[in-house]
């Protein structure tokens, strides 16, 4: 089950569990729109994967134990460990290859 973490990794905005902006890799490494487009070009600077939207999870349980009341979202920050700079070379190596090439 996704964590849905509570924040971009780069820049801390805020993304709560029904974000259309948030954008996750499949490890789930958490980013923002802008920053998913502007700042790591469609890589993620931990894995080198693509990043795709996050799913919303639903705020109702339609289901008995299915939802946000049952299943909440993370409260956990992650920040990302590498600097601006590492984070800049490291998605400009790999920025035009193709997600599923890497």
């Amino acid at each position: 089950m996704l964590e849905l973490r509570p924040n971009c990794e780069v820049c801390d905005k805020d993304l709560p569990p029904a974000s259309t902006k948030a954008r996750i890799c499949s490890y789930e490494c958490t980013y923002c729109k802008d920053c998913a487009e502007h700042v790591l070009n469609n890589v993620c600077p931990n894995c080198g994967g693509g990043l795709v939207a996050r799913p919303i999870r639903p705020k109702t349980a339609r289901r008995s134990g299915v939802g946000l009341s049952s299943q909440p979202a993370s409260t956990k920050r992650v920040h990302t460990r590498y600097s601006a700079e590492e984070i800049r070379d490291f998605t400009d190596a790999v920025k035009n290859i193709q997600p599923e090439d890497r």
